[in-house]
């Protein structure tokens, strides 16, 4: 799952490599961390969701409610080389977790 700040009104390519930070980041800390997991969902697919919100608060609250559920997860904090300051949060990349773990936390989230 990779949710994305709307609100920093990234380019379209901006977007996509937050997105891709986001996802490759998460995925290397499940890796780690829990390789199981990671390895099936590496032979399932590779399922991705890309998610938006729209400010750093909401963003944040989904954030709290992953890790309270003790979900591996990434913030991407971008270099601030291009469109944004450096240290700006613009994604948070969750999992790879089951849909079942993850889903309750951001069901009423919109697609990207």
């Amino acid at each position: 799952m990779i949710v994305l700040r709307t609100d920093l009104k990234m380019g379209t390519g901006k977007k996509c490599a937050q997105a891709c930070h986001a996802s490759v980041s998460a995925s290397d800390l499940v890796r780690t961390k829990s390789k199981n997991e990671w390895k099936a969902w590496k032979n399932s697919g590779q399922k991705k969701v890309v998610l938006k919100v729209g400010s750093l608060e909401e963003m944040s609250l989904i954030y709290n409610e992953v890790s309270k559920k003790n979900i591996h997860c990434f913030i991407v904090r971008d270099a601030g080389l291009t469109q944004l300051s450096p240290g700006t949060t613009t994604a948070l990349g969750i999992g790879p977790v089951l849909s079942s773990k993850i889903d309750e936390i951001t069901k009423d989230l919109k697609l990207l």
